[in-house]
């Protein structure tokens, strides 16, 4: 790939299974009679109940072999995917994990602590560590380092999987590899595509997406659905991260500040917090198109989606990034559902 930089010099792992499919959702787009809709089924990347991060961490954990790590250290939200997929990714390459777990959602009910991603967490033998305070990136990670300390005076080889800005994003070559994937996909389907949709939060599956379709020449709108910030500070976060991709690959960034778009129409009232659209969105495309969302990404970026295909015309065409989340329907039972339901 001559115009991705240094892409093919970096260490990758293969744990996801692709390329994920893209397919119509005729239901969907005829109940909405807007643009027509497709999604990117990378909920199927097959690494413990599938999932974006799939992507991201064949870097990561190929870093981490190159540098002859034993133990994964990462941490995130108490249901985070990202996490559940890193002890999967851990316990295939026969590594050590360790997990911390931030308390970002106030007024958690039992499920949210015990089922869903926290449930696989336990059964795929990562060691669970808490982290007190829910937006503190920084001091989330200053706490890892503490922990990666305490492992290497007891003889382990410690690899940090960072979650503030301000490291390498090797996370985000994942989807600017899957840039190519998808526009071949489009090609050989002979599927017109104008407006990309995707979940924007950490930033990574977003800008690595925005930053390899333009390095390809690609034109397609890409709009990020704001699930973790609201959108100026999203929009500083994929900015920065843009350029953070540029600097790794050793590339000039295609990517221009007009083409991050990002709505934060379906945020509130926060990270991990259920709101009627999101609820809605979940049941409908459950029943239309047999596709599980999640409440804390894809309810809302899916959300987002469908409002983006009913502002469009007939003659739109609209591709949804579903990045996987299942588990965390459990962990939100008691709210996906009515009393008694």
């Amino acid at each position: 790939m001559p115009s991705l930089g240094k892409l093919q010099q970096f260490s990758r792992v293969p744990l996801a299974h692709t390329p994920t499919p893209i397919e119509a959702m005729p239901n969907l787009s005829a109940h909405l009679g807007g643009a027509t809709l497709y999604i990117k089924r990378d909920d199927c990347t097959g690494l413990a109940l599938g999932g974006n991060k799939a992507r991201q961490l064949e870097y990561h954990l190929g870093d981490a072999l190159v540098q002859n790590a034993d133990t994964i250290l990462i941490t995130g939200a108490v249901q985070s995917n990202f996490v559940r997929m890193a002890a999967a990714g851990a316990a295939k390459l026969g590594l050590a994990c360790h997990i911390q777990l931030e308390e970002r959602v106030t007024d958690a009910r039992p499920e949210y602590r015990q089922s869903g991603n926290v449930l696989l967490d336990r059964i795929l033998g990562a060691v669970i560590h808490t982290y007190p305070k829910g937006e503190d990136e920084s001091g989330a990670d200053n706490n890892l380092r503490k922990l990666a300390e305490e492992l290497r005076v007891a003889g382990k080889k410690p690899y940090i999987i960072p979650l503030a800005p301000g490291h390498p994003p090797l996370g985000a070559l994942g989807y600017v590899r899957a840039a190519s994937e998808i526009l071949e996909q489009l090609a050989d389907a002979d599927y017109r595509v104008d407006e990309i949709v995707v979940a924007s939060g950490s930033g990574n599956t977003h800008a690595g997406l925005l930053f390899g379709l333009r390095a390809m020449g690609s034109s397609i709108n890409v709009t990020g659905a704001c699930v973790r910030r609201h959108r100026q500070a999203q929009l500083a976060r994929i900015r920065a991260r843009c350029q953070e991709i540029a600097e790794l690959l050793e590339i000039k960034s295609p990517v221009r500040l007009q083409d991050i778009q990002l709505t934060d129409h379906f945020f509130a009232p926060g990270y991990g917090q259920l709101n009627d659209a999101a609820r809605d969105t979940i049941h409908l495309c459950a029943r239309l198109e047999a596709l599980l969302l999640d409440p804390v990404y894809t309810g809302k970026s899916m959300a987002a989606c469908i409002q983006r295909a009913r502002d469009c015309g007939p003659d739109q065409s609209i591709l949804f990034i579903h990045t996987g989340g299942a588990p965390g329907v459990f962990a939100y039972s008691g709210q996906l559902l009515p009393a008694g339901g």
